[in-house]
């Protein structure tokens, strides 16, 4: 069984808080599986209502807030025992049933249940849902699995991890043999990435071929929401959608509105973009006018690069036949796009905003994400001149930038060069966003008389 890290968080949770949780994310990311998974494990009694494939269960929630009677109509409902403070009710698919989301908070205050909701974000209007109920219910977004979870799936053995983490806290070069094994390991990740029933299809069958049809079927779900949830913008939606793979392979990544329609602006599309970001369905990276610290100051609203939600998926959209061309390294094949998927795949699963920046004057940097209150610029090179970088130099030498260290991530083991540090391109799972601590401030005032 595909083991996922959310497991152990959903356990801490549920041990130190009364509220309630929903788990968002993109369709097929496992969402509804770990609820499952984690209710039915954890619980002595667990309760599961999905309001698509049960659409009257939405009348539970019908014309009331009031917990005692919806509680009534949910164990009539239910065939499943409902016994106080030893059941955990699973809502799934929300989206359906926005009424059950606004019931939370008085089910929450109730008290004889614990509550899991689950809901993609096609069709899911986030904007209410993350104002309420503001107090009682914890929002989370699931992904696909990350590098280290697919490590982890496919028999990467503990004592190899444990290798790489010292080789990555201590920033020493990786076993040789080993680097070259999981080099191996990350390509394969490239065309199986990390939808779970992708990657379940991979372990029960090894055959690429079958994974393919699995990533296919996804894509075709995509694209049925696509047309289901938004229908006055679904030409322009699932034209951007299309243009994802070749606008990456473009020379600069960025999204030219031109190949859309070049009469129009970019206010026509912004919804279309926001819909496919809200979906998770795509990863917009944003550019900043400067690589320094907050970069949220200096992102521009209509200049990004657009990546794919998962770089299976990525691979799916390519022609025929490259899964083995990436397996086999072919020197003939641009990583570039590929590569670069990953690492905007990998930064977001691990909570960072995505940037990367550029100028006529100084070149492109391909990821700027923010580190210990500083930016932190990332190159990723595909090829063997992974040491040429001539627009991380020009920034790295700008006195204004106050740029403490950079990440170039390649094929190539481990290797310092003055703040540059050249990192293996697996070993992006050990980058992970700060562990905010608690920031105590009393204001000492004087006292009179």
């Amino acid at each position: 069984m595909i083991k996922r890290k959310i497991y152990s968080r959903l356990c801490d949770f549920y041990l130190h808080s009364n509220k309630a949780l929903l788990i968002t994310g993109a369709r097929q990311t496992g969402k509804s599986f770990i609820a499952r998974q984690f209710g039915k494990s954890e619980f002595k009694h667990f309760v599961e209502v999905n309001f698509i494939e049960w659409p009257s269960a939405r009348h539970i929630f019908t014309n009331t807030t009031n917990p005692q009677e919806i509680l009534i109509r949910l164990s009539a409902f239910t065939n499943k025992p409902m016994v106080k403070g030893e059941t955990l009710i699973f809502l799934d698919e929300v989206q359906e049933c926005p009424e059950a989301v606004t019931a939370i908070k008085f089910l929450v205050e109730e008290g004889s249940y614990r509550y899991i909701l689950s809901g993609s974000l096609l069709g899911v209007e986030m904007k209410d849902l993350r104002s309420a109920p503001v107090g009682f219910m914890d929002i989370w977004e699931m992904y696909p699995l990350d590098l280290e979870e697919f490590f982890d799936a496919v028999g990467v053995s503990d004592s190899v991890m444990n290798h790489l983490q010292e080789a990555w806290s201590e920033t020493k070069p990786v076993d040789a043999v080993v680097h070259e094994k999981l080099m191996t390991v990350f390509r394969l990740y490239l065309i199986v990435g990390g939808m779970p029933a992708v990657v379940q299809k991979y372990l029960d069958t090894n055959n690429l071929q079958l994974v393919m049809q699995e990533q296919q079927a996804i894509l075709k779900l995509y694209e049925m929401d696509i047309s289901k949830y938004d229908p006055n913008n679904k030409l322009y939606i699932r034209e951007i959608f299309h243009l994802i793979p070749p606008e990456l392979n473009a020379k600069n990544k960025r999204f030219i509105l031109k190949n859309l329609n070049e009469n129009l602006k970019f206010s026509r599309f912004e919804n279309s973009f926001i819909w496919l970001k809200e979906a998770g369905v795509a990863l917009p990276v944003y550019s900043v006018e400067e690589p320094a610290a907050p970069l949220v100051l200096s992102r521009a609203r209509n200049l990004f690069k657009l990546f794919q939600n998962d770089v299976g998926l990525l691979a799916a959209l390519y022609a025929d036949g490259i899964q083995l061309r990436v397996l086999n390294n072919d020197p003939d094949l641009n990583f570039g796009a590929i590569y670069e998927n990953f690492v905007a795949q990998e930064l977001h699963a691990h909570g960072f905003d995505l940037y990367y920046f550029n100028s006529k004057r100084q070149g492109e940097v391909d990821f700027v994400v923010e580190k210990s209150g500083m930016a932190l610029p990332i190159e990723v090179k595909s090829g063997k001149a992974y040491q040429r970088h001539r627009a991380l130099s020009n920034i790295m030498s700008d006195s204004t930038y106050h740029i403490r260290e950079a990440v170039v991530l390649s094929g190539a083991n481990v290797s310092v060069e003055g703040h540059i540090k050249y990192l293996p391109i697996y070993m992006l799972m050990f980058l992970t966003k700060d562990v905010s601590s608690d920031l105590l401030y009393k204001v000492d005032l004087p006292t009179f008389g």
